[in-house]
């Protein structure tokens, strides 16, 4: 009994500053990420993203203003909080990037060799996708989310997302629920958000694209897939794929209801 008695005497202060050093911690790193909320320099992405909107380019000379993003030609304000949605005109659900593949090809005459010749950007190579991103959604930026489901194509791109959210392979059997379908995971400084659960689905989607200080480019939600993927160790998630855009359907339905916060800026 003493000695169970002193084995509580000495775990209890143990216990005490274990969950203090925890709580330190996450304090720190919630000052940390408030800092580095001043002077966004997505801010940067987003001009470039304007301008090539208005820009005659292509083949045909023509401006992504003759683009269609759901609302009408032209129309961006409002339009990310809605997608991806499905489009009448190339019969299938489409996210923003998909969205604006298709426009570069259709209205702007690229080829899609060239017009997905750079998705993702690094260093001094620019991505297109990710600065025309960066504005679009920029312009969703307090507008609640409302993806719909009403036609049978979104509503089996949301099934077959939700399927992939929680499919296990690769060499370490991962899936996608393996890092966000608890409560208090995190990575390094990186929360991981339980996208099971309502609040922690429209904190992780509303948050992207972002800009991440650790790479110093703006990432948009088809290279955040992107890289989870990699992470997983499973073969490469194509751009503007279908697996890509049910997940990106999955996961924004479920954040229906919370006002768009992005672009943001992460670790």
């Amino acid at each position: 009994m003493t000695r169970y008695l002193g084995m509580s005497l000495l775990l209890g202060p143990l216990l005490v500053v274990s969950a203090w050093a925890q709580n330190s911690t996450l304090d720190e790193i919630a000052r940390y990420r408030a800092q580095l909320q001043d002077g966004n320099p997505a801010e940067l992405w987003e001009a470039r993203g304007e301008d090539m909107w208005k820009q005659k380019r292509g083949p045909k000379q023509v401006s992504l203003e003759q683009c269609d993003l759901g609302k009408g030609r032209g129309v961006v304000k409002g339009a990310y909080a809605e997608m991806p949605r499905y489009f009448a005109d190339a019969d299938r659900v489409m996210d923003l990037e998909t969205r604006l593949l298709h426009c570069m090809m259709t209205v702007q005459g690229f080829s899609k060799t060239d017009a997905t010749r750079r998705v993702f950007g690094s260093g001094s190579n620019r991505s297109d996708f990710e600065a025309l991103a960066a504005w679009i959604t920029s312009e969703s930026k307090g507008v609640v989310m409302k993806v719909s489901l009403n036609h049978p194509k979104a509503q089996r791109a949301y099934e077959l997302g939700e399927k992939a959210f929680y499919f296990r392979g690769g060499p370490h059997d991962f899936s996608c629920a393996t890092c966000h379908a608890e409560d208090n995971k995190r990575i390094r400084l990186q929360d991981l958000p339980n996208l099971t659960q309502k609040k922690g689905a429209q904190l992780g989607y509303t948050t992207w694209p972002a800009y991440r200080v650790s790479q110093g480019e703006l990432r948009t939600f088809q290279w955040r897939l992107y890289d989870c993927f990699r992470q997983q160790r499973f073969p490469e998630l194509e751009f503007a794929s279908e697996l890509s855009i049910a997940l990106t359907t999955f996961l924004a339905y479920n954040a229906n209801g919370a006002a768009f916060n992005a672009p943001a800026i992460k670790r």
